[in-house]
């Protein structure tokens, strides 16, 4: 059985700052501490996957500058098949600024840059040579049209494709019928529906109507877990107790990244979210995305 993960995405420099509180207009603050580090939710999902054992091919797009080829050297640490990122002439690589306050939330503003180059034709050519067996992810850091194009593609190879519409875009609701889970958080499934989610009941009745048009669907709550829905079952999954929230940032990354590690070895939706909620829990106890997400050591569990 394959246990190879593909993730269709994003790939951004983090620049991240802890401060206090964010400043007013026309307000300077000191902030305490800042860095870098390799970011963007399809390279931080793909990272997640990576750090819990599967076999990850990274399909992006990035500029010809030394934060491309950082980014680069980056993953291909981590084990990363990074032979289907386009790097483009004259492009720059996606950036995004992150600020983290004491509570263990953040801001974040997002610079695209390359990433809105990644084209149709180059996600259509690369998805031909993968293999069947293996989980597609694709997020909406990239051009609607790649988005959709992915969850088609994914339809006609018979790839199983997890979508994390988040940000929230619009797409096609054809298309969300590919989504194999469809995962979303509680805002993300507010804009979808047109209508709040804040709790597990809502969640419940929001999976139940997005049940309807995806195959699957997941709403991650944060700290409440995660509530999921297939056409056999559905149930929600808590959250552990964990230390001081040190850092938010890319807890969702670190739930889709272990959610598609477990799918892509055979285990149920209901297990992969346990995985998904155990990966992002962990995370938020430490600084910044790629650096917090654990190995299958780490979580005291395996893929």
């Amino acid at each position: 059985m394959s246990a190879e993960v593909v993730v269709v995405g994003s790939a951004n420099l983090d620049y991240i700052i802890q401060l206090d509180a964010p400043p007013e207009p026309g307000q300077t603050v000191l902030a305490h501490h800042f860095h870098t580090q390799s970011g963007g939710k399809g390279a931080n999902q793909a990272v997640a996957a990576a750090r819990l054992g599967s076999s990850v091919r990274f399909i992006a797009a990035i500029g010809d500058d030394a934060e491309g080829a950082a980014m680069l050297s980056s993953l291909k640490a981590e084990g990363i098949d990074t032979s289907q990122v386009q790097i483009l002439p004259g492009g720059r690589t996606g950036a995004a600024f992150v600020s983290v306050f004491p509570n263990g939330e953040n801001s974040i503003s997002v610079v695209a840059g390359a990433n809105l180059g990644l084209s149709e034709v180059h996600v259509r050519e690369s998805l031909n040579h993968v293999r069947r067996g293996a989980i597609v992810v694709v997020q909406a850091e990239v051009p609607v049209a790649t988005i959709q194009e992915t969850l088609d593609a994914s339809q006609r190879a018979g790839l199983r494709c997890v979508l994390n519409l988040a940000p929230y875009v619009r797409i096609d609701e054809r298309l969300l019928r590919h989504a194999d889970p469809l995962v979303v958080n509680e805002s993300e499934a507010s804009a979808l529906l047109s209508r709040p989610v804040f709790d597990e009941a809502s969640s419940r009745e929001a999976a139940r109507q997005l049940g309807e048009i995806a195959s699957s669907v997941v709403i991650t709550m944060g700290a409440a877990g995660a509530y999921w829905l297939d056409k056999e079952d559905e149930g929600h999954v808590s959250a552990p107790a964990v230390g001081p929230v040190i850092d938010s940032t890319g807890a969702g990354d670190a739930f889709v990244g272990a959610l598609a590690a477990c799918l892509a070895v055979g285990r149920p939706l209901s297990e992969s979210v346990q995985l998904g909620v155990a990966a992002g829990s962990f995370s938020v106890m430490r600084l910044g995305a790629q650096s917090s997400y654990p190995t299958a050591q780490g979580l005291g569990t395996h893929v």
